[in-house]
């Protein structure tokens, strides 16, 4: 009787309950887990006749380059396979492009740690199998590896973004979401986002079966945005900062981290924010701009007075500070003792010149419906005299300038749900991405392919823009399908790309729907009687979704 009455107490079944759901849970977590993976191995298996192999052709190449510039600059064959070598060459590269390119066609449009990413690939290649061709590298494995990561860890921050929101939301306006208990919904509906980001087939696509490292960067801007909810801005900043050195597109969306901390917290977190970003590029770059013993004693000199600075009058953020101003003495320092700019001008400003059309193959977004009307991206769009000044504003500077003001709008949105702890701080957290694919000419089919995985945070928000996720994830593979087969152009993938490409100006008028009830959804606010309700349905979570305390 005695042991009954344990098994059937209320304590002895909440436990056993407690146990029950958190082994199934595991039990779906791992079955995710591993179709995820069964996926992208089935990807890589069946999309191999129609793999793009231009970008891992032009990957192992400019490896290959850091590789024959460590041997250009060294003394013997033993001193060029050192990684003393490698480091030699790889920090020489870029001044030697610059200096070799004709009329300013580099070829390289790496920014630095993507490109020392592909030497050390080359460099692993070329020392287990010499004999590798260089058209047709084969052991793109190691790529693979990190693109699987990257995929990972992007899924583990999308559950941690999602659950972070909603833990400390009001309810959602979804009645099916709201049918969740409250304590539960948060880690549920992040289980869902983080999946169907995991899932996503336009990611799989790109990095496993183009295969792309766009997926790289994605881990650095949910985190980033992690930090942010946080009031971490100098380690968003440092992330944005890092994720920036692998792929220079994040840059385009950086902007709405200050224009969120301009909005929510006033001008001291956006110093924060780029006192990491500076700081951190500054570390990076260091070795092309400190180059002689002069520009490192001048910036230690810095280091040491700005040090003694903080220290006596015990400045707020003193060390974040610190890293800011250290930073700022590297490039200007660098800039006067001759050091070596190149890795900007290759890395970065030669991809926003390299390609000057609205668009790139197939995408779906505004400049492909304006080059549809004749347009083009250096078309004058406003030209006019007002006096002896001439005010001439191309197309190209018309989309940069109308992506910059719903930016801004976006992060003014973002700052209000969090004041008023709506989920929709999500949305927003979204938005900057497909903004930029929709609005921004130059832009690649792969470019949607971020803001298809970020808006996965949708299903922590409601269904109805759940569905515009599926929508835009469908879009994207679209895109990228076209792409792949267009470059290959077998005889029974013609009907397809025949379809695919009249789809091309409905698809685009899809995605911008798709992204205008985004942005609406980031900037509008509710109905005050809905509000009013809300609040008297059900109790409000002790925790906010507003400003925690400024760290000291």
């Amino acid at each position: 009787m005695a042991i009954r009455s344990f098994f059937s107490a209320p304590a002895f079944s909440t436990c056993i309950g407690d146990f029950i759901r958190r082994i199934l849970v595991g039990v779906l977590i791992a079955t995710i887990l591993f179709a995820g993976i069964q996926l992208r191995r089935w990807i890589g298996d069946t999309t191999r006749h129609v793999r793009y192999q231009h970008d891992i052709v032009n990957g192992f190449y400019w490896g290959s380059e850091v590789l024959k510039q460590a041997h250009r600059l060294s003394p013997d064959e033993r001193s060029a396979n050192s990684w003393t070598g490698f480091c030699r060459g790889y920090l020489a590269l870029y001044d030697r492009v610059k200096d070799k390119a004709y009329e300013q066609e580099y070829g390289l449009d790496y920014a630095p740690l993507r490109l020392l990413v592909m030497a050390i690939w080359a460099k692993e290649v070329r020392d287990g199998f010499p004999w590798v061709d260089k058209d047709h590298p084969k052991l793109v494995n190691p790529l693979l590896k990190i693109n699987f990561i990257c995929e990972l860890v992007s899924a583990l921050a999308i559950f941690l973004l999602v659950r972070e929101c909603l833990r400390r939301s009001r309810p959602t306006q979804s009645s099916l979401l709201n049918r969740l208990p409250q304590q539960h919904r948060g880690w549920i509906c992040g289980l869902a986002a983080a999946s169907a980001a995991w899932l996503e087939p336009s990611m799989i696509l790109d990095a496993h079966g183009w295969p792309q490292w766009d997926v790289w960067i994605l881990p650095f801007y949910l985190f980033a945005a992690l930090a942010a909810l946080k009031n971490r801005w100098f380690w968003c900043g440092c992330l944005l900062a890092v994720g920036a050195m692998l792929k220079g597109q994040l840059l385009f969306v950086a902007p709405f981290f200050l224009f969120w901390s301009l909005w929510q917290k006033g001008w001291i977190s956006a110093l924060r924010i780029l006192a990491g970003f500076v700081g951190t590029t500054a570390l990076i770059v260091s070795p092309w701009l400190l180059r002689t013993p002069a520009a490192g004693i001048a910036v230690a000199t810095v280091a040491g007075i700005s040090s003694l600075v903080v220290l006596r009058y015990k400045l707020p953020h003193g060390a974040e500070l610190l890293a800011g101003m250290i930073g700022c003495a590297v490039f200007v320092i660098g800039a006067f003792t001759g050091g070596s700019f190149a890795w900007l001008q290759v890395g970065f400003i030669y991809g926003t010149e390299h390609y000057p059309y609205l668009f790139i193959s197939s995408c779906y977004n505004l400049p492909s419906l304006l080059s549809k009307v004749g347009w083009s991206l250096k078309d004058s769009f406003l030209s006019a005299h007002l006096g002896s000044l001439h005010l001439h504003i191309t197309l190209q500077w018309t989309l940069r300038l109308l992506y910059l003001v719903a930016l801004a709008l976006c992060a003014r949105g973002l700052a209000r749900h969090l004041r008023d702890r709506d989920p929709r701080v999500l949305i927003a957290i979204a938005a900057p991405w497909l903004l930029m694919f929709a609005l921004l000419g130059q832009m690649h089919e792969r470019y949607l392919m971020w803001g298809a995985v970020v808006s996965a945070v949708a299903l922590g928000v409601s269904v109805r823009l759940s569905i515009i996720h599926f929508i835009l994830s469908a879009a994207s593979t679209a895109m990228i399908v076209h792409v792949m087969l267009t470059d290959k152009k077998l005889e029974a993938t013609l009907p397809t790309i025949d379809v695919l490409k009249h789809l091309r100006p409905y698809g685009s008028i899809v995605v911008l729907a798709c992204v205008a009830i985004y942005l609406w959804e980031t900037i509008s606010t509710r109905i005050p009687a809905f509000r009013h309700g809300e609040l008297r349905s059900g109790a409000t979570p002790s925790l906010s979704l507003a400003p925690e305390p400024e760290e000291a």
